[in-house]
């Protein structure tokens, strides 16, 4: 490896030419682009956006713009941020000691040009890796000028007898010193207007007002800011003469389809055994819990306006693993299963997650997630099977049912616990009579996948309102629905 200039002089004498870092992006891009790299490698674990975000992103690079992702909760807008940080230089020289992290060749500010005086060509020169060149901002309505540009220090500058207008009289922010990099803001219209115009000053005018005291902050950047919609109407507005300087608003969306989002689930949940303890959760669960995400995303129940954030589905994911870790941590059981009765567990990640419609907020969030996950089994039970009840048939007599629900008219129920053994949840379900063969039939599926697919139909009659169910301290209670209704109607 060549060794790296350690002095100003040694990296003029190298040849070491300065340049932007939107002319350094655009340039390794173009390499990169030659290279015939994806869009799946210049920019890794963003799914579903290869087609319709990214090559709005790398157009933005190549036209040396800012950006704007506007976009709802959850859509990956700060890793999109963050992922920009690959398209930059290896190392990169800095004058060492500059707040400003000048290039040695080309010195900005009274620091800088301190140094440069003092030293000369024996400046020392430090190398900034690319995780150093990004900062990063989150938007509250109490960030203060001083947070993100800087603030002028009387003390000092009255103790060395610097004009308050001397950049070495400022305690510089968090944009500044991430100079030469890229800057992200989240949650822009969260910012006061009064800040907004810091910021327009420094991508138009290159300078900033702090205390009255008018400061040249001649900054070398790449600003990406992040918004959701809703919050032009609901908490602040990105001010008209900052949007405007911002060379490119891009908009980021959800999964387009069920197989992106489960990609999505598979690749953010952190799924891991313990004492010896490796659940499995059948490829089932993801469709569920990804088709309970877009149900939510429709529903009347739920705020889509603000959005159903995609950390619902790996959230919601991570608990059903640890569901069933911890049932076989209790068993013994060295590969316990995932079964239809663990997705109670899922409803602590979706209702944190979902905000409420005024009918949502009428029901409470645990009947809501249960209103979404049911909405789920029914878009999986409408692909792979037919109608629970057909128009004009009666629900006893009807297809490949009328094996399975007399058994539960004669008054007989079934329960499942999520706390028994394997053996127990399978010898519970094989008490209905019909059921594994049926399920057999219509569901091929492996033998070690029996149980949750005699479970799937069972859920499925449930939600097609042929079966009544009710919650157990545990588990699910699934019994004849005439017979639940007129329960209930003697009881009232």
């Amino acid at each position: 490896m060549t060794q790296r200039p350690a002095t100003r002089g040694a990296l003029a004498r190298a040849g070491h030419a300065p340049r932007t870092v939107k002319a350094e992006l655009r340039a390794n891009l173009v390499a990169a682009l030659q290279a015939g790299k994806r869009p799946e490698v210049l920019f890794p674990g963003l799914v579903g956006y290869a087609e319709t975000v990214i090559p709005q992103v790398v157009n933005a690079i190549l036209a040396g713009h800012d950006v704007l992702l506007l976009g709802l909760r959850g859509q990956a807008k700060t890793r999109l941020a963050r992922s920009l940080v690959g398209l930059l230089d290896p190392a990169v020289p800095a004058l060492a000691g500059d707040p400003l992290r000048s290039h040695p060749l080309a010195p900005v500010g009274a620091v800088a040009e301190e140094i440069v005086a003092r030293d000369g060509d024996q400046a020392v020169v430090e190398w900034l890796l690319p995780a150093q060149r990004y900062g990063e901002k989150l938007a509250t309505p109490d960030v203060a000028v001083a947070d993100l540009v800087g603030d002028v220090d009387p003390i000092r500058a009255n103790r060395l007898g610097y004009d308050l207008g001397d950049l070495r009289a400022v305690t510089f922010g968090i944009i500044p010193r991430t100079n030469r990099g890229i800057f992200c803001i989240n949650e822009l219209p969260d910012l006061s207007p009064r800040i907004q115009v810091a910021l327009f000053n420094i991508l138009e005018e290159q300078d900033v007002q702090v205390r009255g005291i008018p400061l040249r902050l001649p900054l070398d950047l790449m600003l990406v800011f992040t918004a959701n919609p809703e919050d032009y109407t609901s908490r602040g507005q990105i001010i008209t003469p900052l949007k405007d300087r911002i060379g490119s608003q891009i908009l980021t969306h959800y999964p387009r389809t069920r197989d992106e989002g489960v990609a999505i689930l598979r690749q953010e949940a952190h799924a891991e055994g313990a004492g010896g303890v490796v659940p499995v959760i059948p490829p089932l669960f993801d469709d569920l819990i990804e088709e309970a995400a877009r149900a939510a995303r429709v529903s009347e129940f739920v705020d889509t306006s603000s959005g159903v954030s995609a950390r619902l589905t790996v959230a919601a994911r991570e608990l059903l693993h640890a569901q069933v870790l911890a049932r076989g941590l209790r068993t013994g059981e060295p590969r316990p299963r995932a079964r239809l009765i663990d997705l109670p567990a899922t409803l602590a990640a979706m209702t944190g997650k979902i905000e409420l419609a005024y009918e949502g907020e009428q029901e409470g969030p645990l009947k809501v997630g249960w209103h979404v996950l049911g909405e789920a089994i029914k878009v999986l039970w409408a692909e792979r099977l037919p109608p629970v009840i057909k128009d004009g048939e009666d629900e006893r007599e009807m297809g490949p049912w009328k094996t399975i629900l007399p058994w539960f008219a004669a008054g007989h129920r079934l329960e499942l616990s999520d706390q028994a053994p394997e053996s127990d949840h399978a010898a519970a379900l094989a008490r209905v009579p019909g059921l594994a063969e049926i399920a057999q039939l219509l569901l091929p599926h492996p033998p070690e996948e029996g149980p949750l697919w005699q479970e799937f139909l069972v859920e499925g009659l449930f939600q097609g309102g042929a079966l009544a169910r009710e919650d157990s301290a545990r588990g699910l209670v699934y019994s004849d629905l005439l017979t639940s209704l007129m329960r209930g109607r003697g009881n009232a």
